[in-house]
């Protein structure tokens, strides 16, 4: 099965990002890229998104028509800052990889529809 794991920071994981010193911030991402390498047998492709500062949203309302927006579309505190597809026998294993991602604190897990 095909899953996409959305990786969210929260507010507080990137105010702690940004008081980083640069040595932590490095060690950080490699610890990201060491995930990926692991689990690259089962990932078929991933991104790392644009801040949410950086998003246009278009929210479609009927009558009105489309209106269009800069920003995330949702107010909230998370924000997708990346993902991964990965293939994997089911969601438990998919659950497995998410419980060792090493980056930000949230990991929202999606089926692919084929």
């Amino acid at each position: 099965m095909k899953y996409v794991l959305m990786f969210c920071e929260t507010e507080e994981w990137e105010k702690a990002w940004d008081a980083m010193d640069e040595s932590a911030r490095e060690a950080g991402v490699g610890r990201v890229r060491a995930w990926l390498a692991e689990h690259s047998d089962k990932i078929l492709h991933n991104r790392k998104l644009t801040g949410g500062e950086t998003a246009t949203t278009v929210r479609l309302d009927g009558d009105r028509g489309p209106i269009i927006t800069d920003g995330p579309f949702v107010e909230g505190k998370e924000i997708v800052s990346g993902y991964v597809e990965a293939e994997v026998a089911d969601l438990d294993e998919a659950i497995a990889m998410a419980r060792t991602w090493p980056g930000c604190p949230l990991v929202e897990i999606r089926p692919v529809l084929m």
